[in-house]
């Protein structure tokens, strides 16, 4: 970080409460995805006496969770898009542009606009940024041949996505290179096995599913292992590391995946999640380590680098949390109610933290895991509370998976009225 950077930063760490006596502070949120959402529809619930404004470039919000669906046909791209209207009912001043740039000295954000937007408090909620050229070859145009889909947006990379299995042959092969940890969704390659391989199942039977992998084990395997032998036998192959399932380089005109140890595998349909790191606009204003993520205090999710700049969703690094949308949803409470204390001059509220997150892995069959998280006693890191969650029991358990397939779509209902009012 240059001098004049770390300068900027700290004078914001230093800048004093805003008094009681004043009648409305502006909390301004960037990003209205599953952390940005949730903290401009809870401040306007809970703290009526903020000035809420949301910036968000896109007109409507396209989930990630449920976008495997719409990979097996489950599911419709409308159903997962949602309208900033409910917000805007609630009084969040939703501003549609780009965020540019953050000046922590003087308190403001540059839009691409042109427009500058004062606060006094901040919440960063940006996502993720793919790293482009992290896998040779896969760069931004790479994705139009070999999806990605991993990015919420206007749902194009997974309708394309989508229209690329409906035209692949019976018989064919699809390819998933999937990416070491850290990483948005842990779960969700795994659930696109799954809703791939139920679309393969119902309309090309005969085709066959290679998942090469860069780490050696996912969240909740066995019980999406248990799953794939049941319902779609000698249909998937995954690859660990271990066993040359890293890919280094892709060949788009080639349709070819090449892993570590100079395998070539000729696919028909590719799907690439690359490695990812925190959105550029974290990593311009230095709020990002060497990591590519934004180390965040455990209590009020301040950007360690840049206290008054509250950090939720992927963008962070939550120790033992994943980045999922329910942890997005819940830190980003918090996030609110550390930034109100702070303007009155309060402590931050204890907290605790929660992770429930379902996958689909056939019709009415689903899986789940819970995590319960809470900062140590130093206040220091975030800890797991011990015998605090779980997954789903594993066994011929139909009954069991057709609740949580309920159960799944349940919490996707809840937690967008959550977000969106």
């Amino acid at each position: 970080m240059t001098t004049t950077r770390r300068a900027l930063l700290g004078a914001a760490i230093t800048a004093p409460a805003l008094v009681q006596a004043q009648t409305q502070a502006r909390l301004l949120i960037i990003g209205g995805g599953f952390g940005g959402a949730t903290a401009a529809n809870f401040a306007r619930r809970t703290y009526p006496w903020l000035q809420v404004t949301l910036v968000e470039p896109k007109t409507s919000f396209v989930t990630c969770p449920y976008g495997n669906l719409v990979l097996g046909g489950f599911r419709q791209i409308a159903d997962i898009t949602h309208s900033y209207d409910g917000l805007r009912a609630r009084g969040v001043t939703v501003v549609h542009d780009w965020a540019t740039g953050i000046d922590a000295n003087a308190r403001s954000v540059r839009l691409q606009g042109g427009q500058s937007l004062g606060y006094d408090r901040l919440i960063l909620s940006p996502g993720i940024a793919l790293r482009w050229g992290a896998i040779e070859g896969y760069d931004e145009a790479a994705a139009q041949t070999m999806p990605h889909a991993w990015v919420p947006g206007d749902g194009a990379q997974t309708l394309l996505l989508r229209r690329q299995l409906e035209a692949m042959p019976d018989g064919g092969v699809v390819g998933l290179a999937i990416p070491g940890n850290p990483f948005r969704c842990p779960p969700g390659p795994y659930e696109r096995i799954s809703m791939i391989a139920a679309y393969l199942k119902r309309h090309k039977p005969r085709s066959k599913i290679l998942a090469l992998d860069a780490k050696e084990a996912f969240s909740k395997q066995g019980l999406f292992q248990d799953a794939w032998a049941a319902l779609y036998p000698g249909m998937i192959e995954w690859v660990p590391a271990s066993r040359d399932g890293r890919v280094v380089r892709v060949d788009p005109r080639a349709m070819e995946f090449e892993t570590e140890f100079g395998t070539r595998h000729k696919l028909d349909v590719a799907n690439v999640i690359p490695p990812q790191s925190a959105a550029r606009i974290a990593a311009d204003v230095g709020l990002t380590d060497n990591s590519g993520w934004v180390p965040v205090n455990p209590v009020t999710f301040e950007a360690r680098a840049a206290a008054n700049i509250h950090v939720v969703g992927d963008a962070n690094i939550p120790g033992p949390m994943p980045k999922s949308g329910f942890v997005a949803n819940t830190t980003a409470k918090q996030a609110v109610a550390a930034a109100a204390a702070a303007l009155r001059g309060e402590a931050a509220p204890e907290a605790v933290y929660f992770n429930t997150c379902y996958s689909h892995v056939g019709d009415d069959y689903g899986i789940s895991v819970v995590g319960v998280f809470r900062p140590n006693a130093e206040a220091t890191a975030i800890v797991e509370v011990p015998n605090s969650g779980g997954v789903s029991p594993r066994g011929n358990l139909p009954d069991q998976r057709r609740l949580e397939a309920t159960y799944a779509d349940s919490w996707y209902a809840s937690i967008t009225q959550d977000m969106f009012g």
